[in-house]
């Protein structure tokens, strides 16, 4: 029986008067790299904050490890890095680090494990804000590696980022998941697909697809990724497409029959 660290039913959100998420569902098994991928504005980072617990929702359940999205005995249990770097510019990296781990309750050691995981040994006393941008979001990450979260929500934690450092971060994030965390990873980037275990791919605030790389290539008959994104997207509207002329033939089909009956009932009299 598969053990799910997270369960989205009928989520359904609503910003500024829009529908971002209308609905949606989904699982992510406890000890996953599961890859959230789709173009930017297409929802992501708004699932992501519906499933740490600090997005407004206006329909739906999230479970996190067994309890509503946000309860407080989630607080030490849930690691989150956002797309912007969530550090302090006038600190260095590791009084940035101390601190999250004093609030944390962690121990220095610790701060020292994280920094060693990210790759930021030997520049333990650079300011974050002379940091290039990669570099501040591998303090980010360090600082939600603290405590040693049992699920990670990553929002695009590669952006920007060179290729090597890149294949290092996801190997992280499989050793990470090997030692029993869940991983939420998000991109935009088709071609990260591959270093997931699953995938849930969405298109304007829906998932268009939830399943292995391996098997979405084969359903769909693409060679990559990013082409079985394709001909699932254009299937789907082709079904909306259909959908919508069919109703519009059975509406133009109503009002010609009442019509034609109002037309009897006039001669009738």
């Amino acid at each position: 029986m598969v053990n799910y660290a997270v369960e989205v039913d009928g989520l359904r959100v609503v910003r500024g008067g829009r529908t971002v998420l209308d609905g949606i569902g989904a699982r992510i098994a406890s000890g996953s790299v599961t890859g959230l991928l789709g173009p930017s504005g297409c929802g992501k980072s708004t699932l992501m904050r519906a499933i740490v617990g600090v997005q407004k929702t206006f329909g739906g359940a999230v479970h996190v490890l067994g309890h509503p999205a946000g309860h407080p005995a989630l607080r030490h249990r849930v690691g989150y890095v956002t797309q912007a770097p969530s550090v302090y510019a006038d600190l260095s990296v590791v009084e940035n680090l101390r601190y999250f781990s004093a609030v944390l309750g962690t121990s220095r050691e610790d701060v020292a494990r994280v920094i060693g995981q990210v790759g930021l040994t030997g520049r333990e006393r650079d300011l974050v804000g002379r940091l290039s941008g990669g570099q501040r979001a591998r303090v980010s990450l360090a600082a939600a590696l603290l405590g040693a979260p049992e699920l990670l929500i990553l929002d695009e934690p590669t952006v920007g980022l060179d290729p090597v450092l890149r294949r290092e971060l996801w190997d992280l994030f499989h050793a990470l998941a090997a030692a029993g965390a869940t991983l939420l990873v998000s991109s935009h980037v088709m071609d990260e697909a591959s270093r997931c275990g699953h995938l849930l791919l969405m298109r304007d605030g829906a998932i268009v697809a939830d399943d292995t790389p391996a098997a979405l290539l084969e359903r769909t008959g693409a060679s990559e990724i990013e082409e079985a994104f394709l001909v699932l997207v254009e299937g789907r509207e082709q079904g909306a497409s259909r959908s919508a002329s069919i109703d519009g033939a059975e509406n133009l089909e109503a009002t010609a029959t009442a019509t034609a009956t109002e037309s009897m009932k006039g001669s009738s009299r």
